[in-house]
């Protein structure tokens, strides 16, 4: 299958994503600045989840485009990857109207960790039906950020128990990290381009 029917369906399940995600933002009743303060924490966790989502589209971008022809494997593991991105609404909306609860904050740690281990798995499926697979492989080996996220995120989800806050700054660390997208597959692109 081209790959562009994928990168165009991926594109459109996380603008719906992030649709589903501003929705959830409630109008407050009165037009004061008051009214917008019990609204921080959910703004807080809606801008932490953005970003996220933000990062991953950005990186899927990369991915897709040094990927060939998209196979089954490949298809699979792409709705795997929006799967569980598709549940960060819910989470994201769950944590903010709770944000000292520690379930909620350990669910969202647990969503993004699964997100990030269907990512790898996208990339290992797109690895092994690349033509060139040890070059691509030898580019996402160095991966020094998707070694440690899901460190992070374990950490983040055990310490919701003990302190959410904890959890909430460890979740905006690890956004923090990817803020700069994965420059190792544009790298080798512009190598194959030039």
């Amino acid at each position: 299958m081209n790959k562009g029917r994928l990168e165009a369906f991926s594109d459109g399940v996380i603008a719906i994503i992030i649709t589903i995600m501003v929705l959830q933002l409630a109008v407050p009743k009165e037009p004061t600045l008051a009214a917008l303060v019990p609204m921080v924490p959910i703004f807080l966790g809606y801008l932490l989840s953005f970003v996220y989502v933000a990062i991953y589209w950005n990186n899927h971008h990369h991915l897709l485009t040094v990927c060939g022809n998209a196979s089954g494997g490949v298809l699979w593991a792409n709705m795997h990857l929006l799967f569980w991105m598709s549940l960060i609404p819910f989470v994201t909306a769950w944590m903010g109207n709770n944000p000292s609860a520690p379930i909620p904050t350990a669910l969202y740690g647990v969503i993004l960790l699964l997100t990030a281990v269907a990512y790898e798995i996208l990339q290992i499926r797109i690895v092994a039906v690349h033509p060139d697979k040890s070059r691509i492989r030898s580019a996402l080996g160095r991966d020094f950020k998707g070694r440690f996220s899901p460190v992070f995120y374990f950490a983040a989800i055990v310490l919701a128990f003990v302190s959410p806050v904890i959890s909430h700054v460890l979740y905006a660390a690890v956004a923090l990290l990817w803020i700069v997208p994965d420059r190792r597959l544009e790298q080798l692109y512009q190598k194959d381009a030039s």
